[in-house]
């Protein structure tokens, strides 16, 4: 019988190919109400993993965590992935990008997201790797202006955009040095816009890669990092070569598998279970089945069983049990 591993010994092992005793489990969601405070993020956060006992804690705060010291607002409105609705934007004109401030890390709703993590430190110790989510430069962009008027002002005033981003990149980063030292294992880097339904390969090139690259070297040392692209139709060679530890997308639904990405990305993958048809809808008999087809893609090497995004506030507690039971 084989020895049982740590989580942390799990996951490095998995990330480097090596023999691992299960594949790791990582699924996560949203908080919605309970994110509003420190408190109450960490607090559902740490009972999420204290019931199911994944291999990793995502830290979760909505979207707006990074932006709202900008000046934008958003409400919760029942959305059954968790995520809020945005009420106010901070960007109006073209102009507006060159006027945003610097943010210190410490201060305001960044200041809260950094007590978040402490918070975590001392519940999960060095039991359970947690990890920071951070949108990238770009997704911060969408949701200063809107997603309509992010792409115009791209094509219409790049050059305004690129100042925007340029504060965005360096907030980020001021961000990630201070939420190293609450002791994350690493960051989840939610990537949106590298799908060609949103935007061309020399617009992603100008827009997304080029402020990624900066944020993810700020991340450097860190043993944890996954990436996340998001969508269906995604630029997967656009990011395979991002210096991260682990890949996430929407492998059931946007036509690379976990078997293609393995073989385009050096790292481990995660995914391999429907978030939706399986997660959600499906019973814990389909769970299983659909783990075991991921395991059988991957060889059980490099790879951690996971859903291609955020699991629905709706999934049923038995199919969220079913995953994390698949390899037992």
């Amino acid at each position: 019988m084989r020895r049982e591993m740590g989580k942390r010994e799990r996951l490095e092992a998995a990330i480097a190919g090596a023999p691992v005793d299960r594949p790791p489990i990582a699924l996560w969601r949203h908080w919605p109400v309970d994110d509003c405070t420190s408190k109450g993020l960490a607090e559902s956060t740490v009972l999420f993993q204290e019931t199911f006992d994944y291999d990793i804690a995502k830290v979760s705060p909505p979207s707006s965590f990074c932006i709202q010291d900008w000046g934008v607002r958003d409400e919760w409105r029942g959305n059954v992935e968790g995520t809020r609705d945005y009420t106010r934007r901070a960007i109006r004109r073209p102009e507006d990008w060159h006027a945003l401030p610097v943010l210190d890390p410490r201060a305001g709703r960044l200041g809260d997201q950094l007590a978040c993590l402490q918070l975590l430190k001392a519940a999960f110790g060095k039991r359970v790797p947690f990890i920071q989510t951070i949108f990238n430069p770009l997704s911060q962009a969408k949701n200063l202006v809107g997603p309509d008027k992010l792409l115009l002002d791209a094509r219409r005033h790049p050059e305004a955009l690129r100042a925007g981003l340029e504060t965005i990149t360096e907030t980020t980063i001021r961000f990630i040095e201070a939420a190293k030292l609450t002791g994350i294992a690493g960051i989840f880097y939610a990537v949106q816009h590298a799908a060609y339904d949103l935007m061309s390969e020399n617009e992603y090139r100008a827009f997304g890669r080029a402020y990624d690259l900066r944020v993810l070297a700020a991340a450097e040392g860190l043993w944890l990092n996954v990436l996340h692209l998001h969508g269906t139709s995604v630029m997967f060679d656009m990011v395979a070569d991002y210096p991260v530890q682990v890949l996430n997308w929407h492998d059931r639904d946007s036509g690379v598998s976990l078997r293609d990405g393995q073989a385009a990305f050096a790292g481990a993958v995660c995914g391999g279970l429907s978030r939706w048809k399986t997660v959600v809808l499906g019973t814990p008999e389909v769970v299983r089945e659909e783990a075991a087809d991921a395991f059988a893609q991957t060889g059980g090497r490099r790879f951690i069983l996971g859903t291609g995004c955020v699991a629905p506030v709706v999934s049923p507690v038995g199919n969220l049990l079913a995953a994390r039971r698949a390899f037992d």
